[in-house]
């Protein structure tokens, strides 16, 4: 993959954002906001499915752990200790869940938080169902190899599912809703039966036209869930090794 793929250019969508850590840090009250969102966006279904599982934890409670867990994350400056040289992101927050797990339950705090992150919806109902049919095997859940797993295909699939529903929008910027929904059909529902002719006769369509609008719709999946990644990486050489993990490959 090229460099100028991931580039911001002309009237792409969406811009490359600013990292998180940077706008955590930041003295402007709307730059730390913006930076809860994005961690929340983004991190927020691992949290609660690592709550609900790690910790054994039921539904509300792994709720208002998960919301409070987000709530204290800019007060309580913890991004400002994050060093990226020492770990991923991810695995900080994974480890500061834990603290914040067990200082609530040392504090013996109960009460309902109430609320959420502004301007990110929390699906709780759709987390549990997807945590439903994920498969878990119970002997391992102390195994901290098994933890870390566990968070890094949680995180990896709440990515892709923020690039998805950029790229669902970036098409219907583009007037090119058809091209998401030949995405959605062979890219995403995993239909083994679906062809690029199976998709031309669906669409009345070229089979070319069905390669092309794939290609594009693909390179620009990329170039999204890339920015998406960079904006909550602390450095290059983290944002190359979460590409890595991510995508299998470096970020070049």
């Amino acid at each position: 993959m090229r460099q100028d793929d991931f580039q911001p250019g002309g009237d792409r969508f969406p811009l490359t954002r600013r990292s998180v850590i940077e706008a955590a840090r930041c003295i402007d009250a709307q730059e730390r906001e913006r930076a809860l969102e994005a961690l929340c966006a983004a991190y927020w279904r691992p949290v609660y499915k690592y709550v609900r599982w790690r910790w054994n934890r039921p539904v509300e409670a792994a709720q208002d752990l998960t919301q409070g867990f987000f709530a204290e994350l800019l007060e309580r400056g913890l991004l400002d200790k994050f060093d990226s040289n020492k770990s991923r992101l991810r695995t900080y927050l994974r480890v500061c869940v834990d603290s914040f797990v067990m200082n609530e339950d040392r504090a013996g705090r109960r009460q309902r938080r109430g609320g959420s992150i502004p301007h990110v919806a929390l699906d709780f109902a759709a987390a549990e169902e997807e945590l439903g049919a994920t498969a878990i095997d119970p002997a391992k859940i102390a195994s901290p190899e098994s933890l870390e797993e566990f968070f890094e295909k949680e995180w990896v699939r709440s990515l892709f599912a923020l690039a998805v529903e950029d790229l669902r929008e970036l098409c219907e910027q583009r007037e090119r809703s058809r091209t998401f929904r030949l995405f959605e059909a062979y890219d995403l529902e995993g239909n083994e039966k679906s062809s690029y002719e199976q998709l031309s006769k669906d669409y009345g369509i070229s089979v070319t036209d069905v390669t092309n609008a794939l290609s594009w719709a693909r390179r620009e999946f990329r170039k999204i869930a890339l920015d998406r990644l960079r904006e909550l990486c602390g450095s290059e050489e983290e944002f190359q090794r979460e590409a890595r993990a991510a995508f299998g490959w470096d970020a070049k």
